[in-house]
């Protein structure tokens, strides 16, 4: 077989096995770092075509869906800090929301936009995702201390955005 295959299959099968399996969580979690659906699909399918340029060498770490979700997790920020002026206010995807309170999860993907991009990541991963810290880490190329206190960080500041608007909605 040629170097295009390996144990029958070829490389270009085992990305669209992957791409069936991960690209719906894929495009979750680039949403939440975007907060916009068109830059969310963007960014997983540069993420995509990088990880398929070197789908050798993804497909051969422990975890593949963590090193594509580092590529997707960088990739948001790139496309974040690239488009900030164009975002003014997020939108609802065309589907059915599953919130039964339409207003509060603008706000929260409001107030989770307001993040520093690692800390969105993090909180993202974590809560979002329900990921392990070790499995944060990995995914963001950094250490679980690292994870926690971006963790600690981001929740400090989440309460202390959205505590007051509690307060006042009483």
């Amino acid at each position: 077989m040629g170097s295009g295959h390996c144990r029958g299959v070829t490389y270009e099968r085992e990305l669209e096995l992957f791409v069936a399996t991960h690209e719906s969580s894929l495009l979750r979690l680039a949403y939440a770092m975007t907060g916009d659906w068109h830059l969310a699909q963007d960014a997983v399918q540069a993420s995509l075509a990088k990880a398929y340029a070197r789908w050798g060498r993804v497909r051969s770490v422990a975890a593949p869906d963590l090193y594509v979700r580092k590529i997707v997790i960088r990739t948001c920020a790139r496309h974040r800090a690239r488009h900030r002026s164009l975002i003014t206010t997020p939108f609802l995807p065309d589907r059915a929301v599953e919130a039964p309170d339409v207003t509060e999860r603008l706000l929260l993907m409001q107030v989770l936009l307001s993040l520093p991009p690692r800390q969105r990541a993090v909180v993202v991963l974590r809560f979002l995702e329900d990921r392990s810290v070790e499995e944060c880490a990995g995914a963001l190329g950094c250490s679980e201390g690292t994870v926690k206190s971006q963790t600690s960080k981001a929740l400090a500041s989440l309460r202390g955005i959205l505590e007051p608007q509690e307060i006042a909605r009483g």
